[in-house]
């Protein structure tokens, strides 16, 4: 009876271990697939973000003579164009306008009551005297003063008088200086809009914000989906617990769901650090000033950017540390979850191996993944507090000016796939030793 029962336990053994290939690998693409669109799109947010720091950095915006340029020769032209003259400035006007047109014409008196020497000089006075008089043009002053005022007040005049302005602020891009850093800017700027196809400033940050807000959301969707795929997986194996001929195949595909997020959780950025002036409203020649979004600093790291970035500095010491994070925190955890399927799957000689029981089941404690997670909040918490204190004590708000900071620093979905692996690789140690039919020790 047990003979004929034995074939049967064997193809039923069989159909469901396969059975649980299919739907595990199934499910592992599902998690690649999520795993592949936040890498790609954690890369655009930071493309994005890089661009948008660049374009609004507070030496193109607040410190650029080509932006200072620009808002004072608005204020100017504004305010010659929208020049108006009250009822008690155009009679004040009037008298200083009458008082010079009238010393104009005692000065003329005076010269033509000098005794001229020459005939001809004689012959001019005469005339002057007899077809000239005085008394008239100085009754005449006041209609000649408010013609003047009208020609200044005239809509057309505004219009030369403001051209002419404008004119002495185009002669200052003729020095070296300006023409430099004009130049730097606008090769900034004209490349961006480009880019994005935008012709303006605010053009270019709302379509670079709507796309930031639309790129973040499905990061995080992305980032839950491929934790949905490992508790998932932690499910089965309590839904499996009991099915002990299944759990070495349940291990391995296991160790491939742990692969993804440890190439997933390297590679995405784990965090930002984005510090900027959000407003700066100050008053200029009688007018509001307004300089927003002045990037201060922006910088997104993944774990093996910052690998990268030590590995190349000239320090040795930092040539050290970047080999260290590389060994304890990349490397340790890969030889690690390599050889604990090479100790479940392989046989007794080579699953006693002293290197492959020491990643297996002791190198955890020389793994610095779990160090790594801590620090980098630790890091986060610590930058994001300094950062709040200093941006803060820029905060001004007063009559003259105001400034107002903001510190968008934040961790990244790279984060929560990096500790989601740790946590997860903790959890697959513990199931290896009740699992393994060799000496855990």
């Amino acid at each position: 009876m047990t003979a004929e029962k034995q074939p049967g336990s064997i193809k039923g053994f069989n159909v469901a271990r396969l059975l649980l290939i299919l739907g595990l690998a199934v499910l592992l693409c599902g998690e690649g697939y999520f795993g592949y669109r936040l890498h790609t799109l954690s890369k655009q947010q930071e493309a994005l973000k890089t661009d948008y720091a660049n374009v609004n950095n507070i030496t193109l915006g607040l410190f650029s003579v080509k932006q200072w340029r620009d808002k004072v020769s608005g204020i100017v032209n504004h305010q010659v164009r929208h020049f108006t003259l009250t009822a008690k400035q155009k009679k004040d006007l009037q008298i200083e306008v009458e008082q010079i047109i009238m010393a104009l014409i005692n000065k003329a008196e005076a010269l033509l009551e000098k005794k001229p020497k020459s005939l001809g000089g004689k012959l001019k006075k005469l005339a002057v005297k007899t077809f000239v008089h005085t008394d008239k043009i100085k009754a005449q002053v006041p209609g000649f003063a408010k013609t003047i005022i009208a020609k200044i007040d005239n809509p057309a005049n505004k219009n030369k008088l403001s051209n002419l302005a404008l004119n002495k602020f185009a002669q200052a891009q003729q020095t070296g200086y300006l023409d430099s850093t004009i130049t730097a800017s606008d090769s900034v700027t004209n490349i961006m809009y480009h880019k994005y196809r935008v012709s303006s400033p605010e053009e270019f940050n709302d379509k670079l914000t709507a796309s930031l807000d639309h790129i973040r959301a499905q990061t995080y969707n992305y980032c839950f989906g491929m934790l949905g795929c490992v508790v998932i997986v932690l499910a089965l194996w309590w839904i499996l617990r009991k099915r002990t001929e299944l759990h070495a195949t349940l291990f391995i595909m296991s160790l491939f769901f742990a692969f993804l997020l440890l190439s997933v959780g390297l590679t995405a950025s784990m965090v930002e650090v984005d510090a900027r002036v959000g407003s700066l409203d100050f008053r200029l020649l009688g007018e509001h000033v307004v300089f927003k979004n002045q990037v201060l600093f922006f910088q997104s790291k993944s774990i093996l950017d910052v690998v990268e970035v030590l590995v190349k500095q000239p320090a040795v010491d930092s040539i050290a540390v970047g080999a260290l994070i590389l060994a304890f925190s990349i490397l340790f955890p890969i030889m690690k979850l390599t050889s604990t399927g090479i100790h479940l799957l392989s046989k007794k000689k080579i699953a006693e191996n002293k290197v492959i029981k020491y990643f297996a089941f002791q190198s955890g404690k020389w793994s610095m993944a779990d160090v790594i997670v801590i620090a980098i909040l630790m890091t986060y918490i610590g930058l994001n507090g300094l950062l709040e204190s200093q941006l803060s004590s820029l905060n001004i708000k007063s009559d003259a000016l105001t400034i107002i900071t903001t510190n968008n620093t934040a961790l990244q979905p790279g984060y929560i796939i990096f500790i989601s692996f740790v946590l997860y690789g903790l959890i697959l140690s513990t199931i290896l030793k009740f699992i393994t039919p060799h000496d855990a020790h």
